[in-house]
């Protein structure tokens, strides 16, 4: 499949994010909803009518651009909950997170490691995220617990290299 075309199914994946609880029967979510986009991603995959698909979909995102919206930070809330289960930890709500918040973070402020939504994209991650140390002693290459043998034959495979040792 070429670049764009997985670009253009990504894009229409995320602005066709409906689910079958946004519907009021099942029947019209499966034989209208879902069958309409996985004909839209066919075509789109094939290059079939690519043009009047991506009309298709900007009219759809104009006219369903707050649902779309709200599917997102859902997909989103759903996503950090998820997340938090599979780490053991209990998922935070928004009451939480506003009680947890230093009153001294300022307006906007997003707590470590929490999600801030973005309006036209996916949530991204805010925060640093553990960085990972170095296995051995204070030699970031490793190479402080290697023996005097060890050593030698690197210097020596180095300088045959034309590296300095």
């Amino acid at each position: 499949m070429a670049i764009s075309a997985l670009l253009r199914v990504q894009d229409l994946a995320q602005k066709f994010n409906k689910r079958e609880d946004d519907f009021p029967s099942w029947r019209e979510y499966n034989d209208y909803y879902l069958e309409e986009v996985e004909d839209m991603t066919f075509n789109l995959i094939e290059g079939i009518d690519v043009a009047a698909i991506e009309a298709n979909i900007a009219k759809y995102q104009e006219e369903n651009a707050e649902q779309i919206m709200i599917n997102r930070a859902r997909m989103a809330e759903e996503f950090a909950a998820a997340l938090a289960a599979s780490k053991g930890q209990p998922a935070q709500t928004d009451n939480d997170v506003a009680a947890s918040q230093n009153s001294q973070a300022g307006f906007g402020a997003v707590p470590q490691g929490q999600y801030a939504p973005t309006f036209g994209g996916q949530p991204r991650p805010t925060g640093m995220a553990p960085q990972p140390l170095p296995l051995g002693g204070g030699d970031m290459l490793g190479f402080a617990g290697d023996d005097e043998e060890t050593k030698k034959l690197r210097a020596e495979r180095g300088a045959r290299a034309g590296c300095l040792p």
